[in-house]
């Protein structure tokens, strides 16, 4: 299985596959009868407190992805979900912040691409 990240603005294609928001909070402006999602997982976001410290600051994000790193090594959301999509050629984590580099998806995906 491939794995990629998508903003949440942008368009669903079925080459996405199985399409995950990896967002602790729904993306603005985004209406969820519209929204292309297989499901939500709130369970294998930052905490609330580490996406709040990390404020999508890049002066941060190598603390942060180390930080959030540990946060994914201590539940079993990541494993779950990937025992979830087994099966599927594509699985797309989508997520709504700007930068498409300095974000805590991309950051997940590297994480769950090591995991498997």
């Amino acid at each position: 299985m491939n794995i990629t990240i998508k903003r949440a603005y942008d368009a669903s294609s079925s080459e996405d596959g199985y399409r995950v928001l990896v967002d602790r909070l729904w993306p603005r402006g985004v209406k969820k009868e519209q929204f292309e999602i297989n499901e939500w997982c709130k369970d294998i976001t930052p905490s609330t407190e580490l996406r709040q410290w990390f404020n999508h600051d890049p002066d941060r994000f190598a603390e942060f992805s180390t930080k959030y790193q540990h946060e994914l090594s201590q539940s079993d959301a990541p494993r779950q979900l990937l025992e979830r999509t087994h099966g599927y050629d594509m699985l797309t984590l989508v997520y709504a912040a700007k930068d498409p580099m300095i974000n805590h998806a991309a950051v997940l995906k590297s994480y769950l691409v090591n995991l498997r």
